[in-house]
């Protein structure tokens, strides 16, 4: 009989176990059995709550995309001006929760997936356009290109996400987040 109330628990100890498989391996060439061992289940618990290995990748991709979400949010209750919603934005992106090497090797993952998997693409997609929408409604105020500014630093975002994963002259999340906002600050200037 199962016991009352462990299916959360058991749920995100899965959850977190893709994640970590996930980063050790660099790719999604990982077993749910694999996963289970890690998460302390079984591997049938883990066929039982999550189906198979897609879902559970894409129910620790929408795990890391709530962080990321609860970083934002968290970054931008002191943002009272445009700049400083920017800022927020860029500090959140490359907080450590979401520029962990675990994380990282998810969001490669989750970009190769997408390219095959509709959940997976209408997943980016979404991220893809929460992102852009709350860099261009920040940019409105101080550039006359707030589409294009904002298509550049989520490019910036991502490229870092990139180099990090392959380790092609990977940042710190502090370097990262400085030289974001170093472009940020070229970009408006050359807007002037």
């Amino acid at each position: 009989m199962p016991k009352l109330g462990m299916e959360p628990l058991r749920r995100a100890a899965l959850v977190e176990a893709t994640i970590a498989e996930i980063g050790h391996e660099g790719s999604l060439d990982v077993t749910v059995g694999k996963i289970a061992k890690r998460a302390g289940v079984s591997s049938g618990l883990a066929h039982h709550y999550f189906g198979g290995k897609d879902d559970l990748f894409l129910a620790a991709m929408a795990h890391i995309l709530a962080g990321f979400r609860d970083e934002v949010r968290a970054e931008l209750r002191g943002a009272h001006s445009p700049r400083a919603r920017l800022e927020a934005l860029i500090r959140a992106s490359f907080a450590p929760s979401c520029f962990e090497p675990q994380t990282i090797a998810a969001w490669l993952n989750f970009y190769v997936m997408a390219q095959t998997s509709p959940r997976a693409e209408h997943l980016l997609q979404i991220y893809q356009a929460r992102l852009r929408s709350n860099l261009r409604h920040a940019l409105r105020g101080l550039t006359h290109r707030p589409e294009a500014s904002a298509e550049t630093l989520a490019a910036l975002i991502d490229g870092h996400y990139l180099r990090q994963a392959l380790r092609a002259g990977a940042l710190g999340a502090g370097e990262a987040t400085r030289l974001t906002l170093q472009a940020l600050d070229d970009m408006l200037e050359s807007d002037r």
